[in-house]
Formats: structure tokens, C-alpha cells, sequence
């Protein structure tokens, strides 16, 4: 008995046909072959025709055997899908609901939706999680399909058996949208505090930055000693000895001052630290200066140690 299934698609067709010939390669350890029939393209569809043209010898039952046929195709399918019609389908849908950004904020927004599905990120990230679930919809789908069905054309399944799957990659697309958004008006943010700071006279030369045990941000003058709340017009929450606990006040306070220079000291593995030091590092530019090593953050990995002795 003779088992046929033809699969057509428009795209990626010699990719398709040379992961189908991996899989089916293994089945051959078993005896079982499979022939392939292609034919010509026709209203711009190529189809691949496969048979099980024998059974070999192995123990499985010819139906066991088509079973498994069918497996192996739809996790082809299924990994063609999503790691190359997916980002196609991405591709168009930004192009399509968002074709009032430039082209080349298409292009970002399009990297930031890769990023939200995976494509390329660490196998660690939460992403990868969704990445794996939507592999397993896909390929769930698909052996739902095949099971009552010799015939599969990949597009027209992705488009009226996946609403589910599409509708994952819109919410990719919307959220490549808020993250691009956001990230422009943050540029423009800084854009705007930088012009701040160029046109101010500094009120001092040096401003200090230093991260207290408790989280705290704390703000000295080149003699190391703590700064005033005069200088600060305002901004400045004295909370102790001058410690500033909103990372907003500390770059209020550094854009009122306007120091000529500004020493950042902090570890470089400290992410608690890290998004206010970026800001930071962006408003001020060349003006920042990051300390190597001295008495002061001497001092407060002392005081941090004690602190975490204590817990």
C-alpha cells in the first residue's frame, strides 16, 4: 500500500524540500523510503509530492508508519514557520498597519518585534518560553491537519488555521511599536536635557555621584564634601545627609548644577545603578568620568559589606 501527502507553497520550497529529505533520511535506518514528485509551479505554487514508497522492515504497523510520516513532516513545517515565515509575516504587518513610519523605522520596529519573538535571543529569556509554545500550537495544528488531509498548502494554512498563532505576531508588532515609541520620546528627552545643560553656566566645577549601601545617591563637590541644598533650587530631597532616593532627582540635581565634570562611583556590575548612570552618561557626555578606584568607594564597599554582614 502506497501512502501519498503533497505539500505547495510559494516560498522557501528548497529549503522545505532539503529539511524533509534530513528527516526522512532517518527513516531509512528502519527500511522505509520515500519518494518525492515535483512539479512544475503552477499560479505561483510549487508542490512537493511525497510516498511511502516502502515499508521497510520495521516494527511498526503501516498505519504506525504513516503516523510517523505525518510527524515528521509537520515539525518541518512547523520550524520552517516559524523561523522564516514568520518574520515575513511580521514584515507585512508593520508594513501594512504601520505604514505611516519612515521606512527605516520600519526597520527598527521590525528588529524590536524579532527581539519580542525570539529570533536570535538567548534560550534563557523569557521570550524563548513563547517561542517554544508557539512552535508547539503550530506543530499541534498541523498534525490536527494532517490527520484527515494529504494535501497542505502552507500559506493557506497559516492564514485560516493559525488566527491564534497571527494573532501572537500582532501583539509582537504592537509591542515593537510602544518599546520603539517609548525609546523616541526617551532620545528626544535627552535631546532636550542636553540642550539644558550646554546653555547653563556650571554653578560648580565638580560634581561627585556616589552610590550609598542603602540605594541612595549621594552628591559631593570635588572636595568631597557633601553638597548643599542651595545649589539645588528646590529639586533636591534631603533625606540624612544629602541622599537623593528617586534616580528623576539625581539628574534634576546634575542639570541644575551643571557641573563642568561629573565622577560617577559605582561598581560596573551594579544594575541597580545602571539605567541612571546611562542617563547620565548621555546628557552629560564627554563631562563623565567614571572612578577607578579611591578612598571614597573604599569607604562605601566597606559600609555596604557591614550593611549586608547585618542582614
Amino acid at each position: 500500500m502506497q501512502a501519498s501527502f503533497s505539500i505547495g507553497a510559494r516560498e522557501n520550497i528548497e529549503l522545505l524540500k532539503s529539511k524533509l529529505d534530513t528527516e526522512f533520511a532517518m527513516l531509512q535506518n528502519d527500511g522505509i523510503k520515500i519518494s518525492l514528485e515535483e512539479s512544475p509551479p503552477t499560479g505561483g505554487l510549487t508542490f512537493l509530492g511525497y510516498n511511502i514508497a516502502d515499508y521497510g522492515n520495521s516494527s511498526y504497523s503501516e498505519e504506525e508508519t504513516r503516523s510517523i510520516f505525518k510527524h515528521y513532516i509537520a515539525n518541518v513545517v512547523s520550524e520552517i514557520i516559524l523561523n522564516y515565515w514568520e518574520k515575513a509575516l511580521l514584515k507585512n504587518i508593520i508594513r501594512n498597519n504601520y505604514y505611516y513610519f519612515l521606512p527605516e523605522e520600519q526597520e527598527v520596529i521590525y528588529d524590536i518585534g524579532l527581539n519580542h519573538l525570539n529570533h536570535g535571543a538567548d534560550p534563557n529569556d523569557e521570550a524563548f518560553v513563547h517561542y517554544l509554545s508557539r512552535k508547539a500550537l503550530v506543530m499541534q495544528r498541523l498534525i490536527e491537519y494532517l490527520h484527515t488531509n494529504e494535501r497542505l498548502i502552507i500559506e493557506g494554512f497559516i492564514r485560516f488555521r493559525l488566527k491564534d498563532y497571527l494573532q501572537e505576531i500582532y501583539n509582537a508588532a504592537d509591542k515593537a511599536i510602544d518599546d520603539f515609541m517609548l525609546e523616541k520620546e526617551y532620545k528626544e528627552f535627552i535631546k532636550l536635557l542636553k540642550y539644558f545643560v550646554e546653555i547653563q553656566e556650571p554653578r560648580l566645577e565638580i560634581v561627585q555621584v556616589l552610590i550609598q549601601p542603602s540605594g541612595y545617591y549621594k552628591l559631593l563637590d570635588g572636595d568631597n564634601n557633601n553638597i548643599s541644598s542651595e545649589y539645588l533650587d528646590g529639586f533636591l530631597v534631603e533625606t540624612g545627609e544629602s541622599e537623593i532616593n528617586y534616580e528623576d532627582l539625581l539628574i534634576s540635581a546634575l542639570i541644575t548644577i551643571a557641573p563642568s565634570r561629573v565622577i560617577l562611583h559605582y561598581k560596573e556590575n551594579d544594575i541597580s545603578c545602571l539605567k541612571a548612570t546611562d542617563t547620565i552618561k548621555s546628557v552629560f557626555g564627554d563631562r563623565v568620568k567614571f572612578c577607578d578606584g579611591c578612598e571614597i568607594c573604599e569607604n562605601a564597599e566597606k559600609a555596604r559589606g557591614n550593611r549586608e554582614r547585618k542582614q
